[in-house]
């Protein structure tokens, strides 16, 4: 059982987003460690040898997890790493709560894994807003969970959705869905 959405960390306790704990400070180095070896191992740091480095080179991206536990943050982290989970999908309303911005094609995000972690760097190769009965089956099994049926994503997000939004979620229910590209670590090749 498997859904989308975003857990945040930025340090805040709050509804959808970490509890604050005393190892706040070894995480956030951890993210800014974790950038600096990822923004050079996918070559994001050739211009700035040029032109100088700005602060777009040197702050992290946002950091966040998947999903609204810690289980499910590393059940979904486990299939982007796989290559099995290309997409993403969180209700519209979420973003208006939280404040946070609505993903955009080409932003960068730091993945974090159910403790905080930084685990993985992606960026966003698309992203459509639609209605919640409009996803299709192809966007389903690009979000790779569950049995990856249209009817599976339906269950399982409407499940979550309602979780998190606390109400039902009608069919017109705008959904961000989001498809992006795994930067670092790469997916290994198998050898042959």
């Amino acid at each position: 059982m498997a859904h989308d959405g975003r857990m945040t960390y930025d340090g805040e306790p709050g509804p959808d987003r970490f509890e604050a704990t005393p190892q706040d400070a070894q995480i956030a180095q951890e993210i800014t460690d974790f950038w600096e070896l990822s923004r050079i191992q996918v070559g994001l740091d050739k211009l700035g040898i040029v032109v100088g480095h700005g602060v777009a080179d040197t702050v992290p991206p946002p950091a966040w997890a998947f999903g609204d536990n810690p289980a499910l943050a590393d059940e979904l982290l486990a299939a982007v790493l796989a290559g099995r989970k290309t997409a993403t999908s969180s209700a519209l309303p979420e973003y208006e709560t939280t404040g946070d911005p609505v993903p955009v094609k080409g932003d960068l995000s730091i993945l974090l894994d159910g403790s905080g972690h930084p685990r993985a760097l992606i960026r966003t190769t698309s992203v459509e807003t639609m209605a919640f009965d409009e996803v299709n089956e192809a966007f389903a099994f690009a979000e790779g969970e569950d049995d990856g049926s249209l009817e599976s994503w339906r269950t399982e997000h409407r499940k979550y959705f309602s979780r998190v939004l606390g109400r039902e979620v009608p069919d017109d229910l705008p959904v961000v869905c989001e498809r992006f590209e795994l930067r670092y670590p790469r997916l290994r090749q198998a050898a042959g």
